[in-house]
């Protein structure tokens, strides 16, 4: 795979190596799954060289890959190792690519939250909470094969379940001195296969609170949809590392397939059939400047809370989104610039003949989304966001809304310390440690412009991996 290595890392870019013996057969989510779970407990091929995590595994720090050495905002090189399917490696540990991460954090807001809005337990105000446990295989399975599985419990909501979930198999050939990269991912969310720090699945903030308020709509494509409620398969290839094109399609899993994997929820949105996706984007680096110009949609015909007696709605997502990094070398200052627009239109019929909305004409809601951040030494890092959603007026469809209306606008600012994660840390293949203080400031919540400052919330966030 083509890439470059942070200077701390250049002495194993020579041992470094993606592995291109081709899979074939026909693929379902579930079939793989069971395959990648017994190849974890079962079978660790010597020439695997699986690791307990990503670092093991390549022998470079998580700094090479992450601007901040932790979480998920990625380098060149993180996107590479991605786009690759997690399989690069050194070849020196045999150990498997198991890992695991514990989040927690208080959180304030500006006025008590009303009774009936936190879980039995907790206080209305200044509330802390065992956020998450997630265990993880992440790394290569055999030869060009690799993943991401992630199995979360919810400390919050008692609950455990199938999480994020990515994996791929990548290959590669030259035509000339053009490097052509082609690959499948079967995922379990649209999105969370994506290079890029800029669409919902891996988009800032990187960190939360089940207990902080946050506005009620939002687009399919942005929060409609849960991990493992939805499978699908995509495919993919970078041309010359400028041009990704990506598509596929995703269909709602059974109640029984969603129950097994955890993520049963009887209110969701069920996709009726298959819903196309598909993904573009045009990237640049040019000495440390680096651009991306991407877009991506899902078109998806839903049953509105699992009821099929009224037909279906018709969904059309449709985004446009933007990256900037520049990286020093060495990257002792990192600054990035983040932005996306999506837009859905909504032909809400099923939840008309509900009596759900008023009218199916020109029913829309779009989201803005900023963020700019400076990191310095890959250890210190504050970033600005800002959000803004906006929809069609329907009393029906927002009756909890004031006004009837959608719109929510709130800014961000989260200020980072990750004091791991660098080649020469302390235990830096073995643990990793983020901590945050995050402030988030409502200008409009749900519609509302005079109650909105009730929802100012501040966090403090700590996030363990080992």
């Amino acid at each position: 795979m083509r890439g470059e290595f942070p200077p701390a890392d250049l002495n194993i870019m020579g041992a470094l190596k993606l592995h291109t013996k081709p899979v074939t057969g026909k693929w379902g989510l579930i079939a793989v799954l069971t395959t990648t779970l017994s190849i974890v407990m079962f079978s660790y091929p010597d020439d695997a060289g699986a690791v307990p995590s990503f670092t093991r595994q390549t022998g470079m720090a998580c700094s090479a890959c992450h601007t901040q050495s932790f979480g998920p905002n990625l380098t060149a090189m993180g996107r590479e190792f991605k786009l690759g399917g997690y399989t690069m490696s050194n070849g020196q540990s045999k150990l498997p690519p198991v890992s695991a991460m514990a989040m927690g954090s208080f959180t304030h807001t500006r006025k008590d939250q009303a009774a009936g809005s936190v879980l039995p337990g907790y206080n209305q105000n200044n509330i802390f909470t065992f956020d998450q446990a997630s265990l993880f295989y992440a790394g290569r399975i055999v030869e060009n094969l690799g993943a991401f599985i992630q199995l979360t419990y919810d400390g919050y909501g008692n609950t455990l379940a199938l999480d994020n979930t990515d994996i791929r198999y990548a290959d590669q050939f030259n035509v000339g001195d053009n490097a052509i990269t082609y690959g499948a991912s079967i995922n379990n969310l649209p999105s969370v296969q994506d290079l890029w720090n800029t669409t919902p699945a891996w988009g800032f903030p990187f960190t939360g609170s089940a207990v902080a308020p946050a506005p009620g709509a939002t687009a399919l494509l942005d929060g409609g949809l849960e991990p493992s409620q939805t499978g699908g398969g995509t495919a993919y290839t970078m041309i010359d590392d400028l041009l990704y094109l990506e598509a596929g399609a995703y269909a709602s899993f059974g109640k029984g397939v969603q129950k097994a994997l955890g993520a049963f929820d009887p209110d969701e949105a069920q996709i009726d059939g298959a819903a196309p996706y598909w993904r573009i984007a045009l990237q640049y680096d040019w000495q440390g400047h680096y651009f991306m110009l991407g877009h991506n949609g899902f078109i998806a015909d839903i049953f509105p809370g699992r009821d099929r007696s009224n037909g279906t709605d018709h969904i059309t997502d449709v985004s446009v989104d933007a990256t900037y990094q520049y990286m020093g070398d060495p990257m002792h200052h990192i600054f990035e610039v983040k932005t996306a627009y999506l837009y859905e239109d909504q032909n809400l019929a099923a939840t008309k003949r509900a009596g759900g909305v008023n009218s199916t004409d020109n029913t829309y809601l779009s989201t803005f989304k900023f963020n700019m951040a400076y990191t310095y030494v890959q250890t210190y890092g504050i970033t600005f966001g800002y959000n803004k959603t906006t929809g069609s007026k329907d009393t029906a469809l927002y009756s909890e809304f004031s006004g009837g209306r959608p719109d929510s606008e709130y800014f961000i600012t989260e200020l980072v310390y990750v004091p791991f994660g660098k080649s020469s840390s302390y235990l830096q293949s073995l643990l990793n440690l983020r901590m945050s203080l995050t402030y988030i400031g409502y200008s409009q919540f749900n519609g509302s412009y005079k109650l909105a400052s009730q929802n100012n919330t501040f966090m403090v966030n700590g996030w363990l991996a080992f």
